[in-house]
């Protein structure tokens, strides 16, 4: 086991179109937070995204869609995530484990406790506080993305997302006390209320800069 680190990880997750980088771009706006995102957040993972979803290159076996984005998480958590919580800072992250198991476990049929045990090679251990969901039908995840490129994901159909949204269920009902399922059907700034709501009530508030 990893030694506890003082800060606080939350997850944001969820299916594209969903809103969670809409809620992730929200919280950034509160200095005590550090907010960060996957897969670019490094200068290495800014590579391994353009190789992972841009849809003009060479197709990617999944097993080793898997390894890149196991490979961009490590360092994610070696640049950014480790050194805030190790400060004592509480990092907001667009995308987390849950990522992997919802896309790649349930959306790509890739065995979950393989892909569990490559996460926690892959984060050291970190797993998140909280994941909270935002959760949306696929018909109002495709009337948001309408008229946006699609990356290599979003290109696989609606049966891919729909196995990816009901993985995502699946995790969040087998472990309540780290998972969250927001309604994301409403305003951003009603979404915003929620997930303000459910940190509030689950974590408390964050420390102020400095402290």
């Amino acid at each position: 086991m990893p030694t506890p680190l003082p800060g606080r990880l939350i997850a944001l997750e969820g299916i594209d179109g969903s809103g969670k980088s809409t809620q992730a771009r929200i919280l950034e706006r509160q200095p005590m937070l550090t907010v960060t995102a996957e897969p670019g957040a490094t200068a290495l993972g800014t590579r391994l995204r353009h190789l992972l979803l841009d849809p003009g290159l060479p197709a990617v076996a999944t097993r080793t869609e898997a390894l890149l984005l196991a490979a961009d998480r490590a360092q994610h958590v070696a640049e950014v995530v480790e050194p805030a919580l190790a400060a004592g800072r509480w990092v907001v992250t667009d995308r987390f484990s849950g990522s992997s198991l919802a896309y790649q476990g349930y959306g790509r049929g890739l065995d979950l406790d393989d892909l569990r045990r490559l996460v926690a090679w892959a984060t050291g251990g970190i797993e998140p506080d909280l994941n909270l969901l935002v959760d949306i039908p696929l018909d109002v995840a495709g009337r948001r993305r309408a008229g946006a490129a699609a990356d290599r994901l979003e290109s696989l159909g609606d049966d891919f997302l729909e196995r990816v949204r009901s993985g995502y269920l699946a995790l969040a009902a087998a472990d309540p006390e780290r998972w969250a399922v927001i309604d994301g059907t409403g305003h951003p700034d009603e979404v915003a209320h929620l997930v303000r709501a459910v940190l509030a009530q689950r974590l408390g508030t964050p420390p102020e800069p400095g402290r």
